[in-house]
């Protein structure tokens, strides 16, 4: 089972950007379809990005298309989360999540191995 550690949260003004990252261990990025979820207060845990095994295809949801940037670098194991634009509803905890398989929708059961999370606040 892969192992999975987020960084680079924290607060930004409105209009600001933001690099998440989510290093992996235990397994190699390179077999697993990877995705940004995040939850804030009091409300569901929703999905951001896809990426698939192979970097090919990328998915968003529809309030960060245009802003957010998925990527993976697989020589060094870790999954990015390149936000810019930021808005204050995108204030959450950020999980980053694995699934060895390949993308079948953002639903948080399809993936089985998850971070801790990283806090993104953003101030208007």
């Amino acid at each position: 089972q892969v192992q999975l550690v987020e960084s680079g949260g924290g607060l930004v003004q409105a209009g600001g950007s933001l690099r998440l990252s989510c290093a992996a261990s235990g397994r190699t990025f390179s077999r697993y379809t990877g995705a940004w979820f995040r939850q804030a207060p009091g409300k569901e845990r929703e999905f951001v990005a896809a990426i698939t095994l192979d970097g090919a295809g990328t998915y968003y949801t529809d309030s960060v298309k245009g802003r957010f940037t998925i990527s993976k670098d697989n020589a060094k194991n870790t999954l990015y989360l390149r936000m810019n634009s930021l808005k204050p509803e995108d204030t959450a905890v950020y999980y980053c999540a694995a699934n060895a398989a390949g993308f079948y929708g953002g639903r948080p059961t399809n993936f089985k191995a998850w971070g801790q999370g990283t806090q993104v606040t953003v101030s208007s």
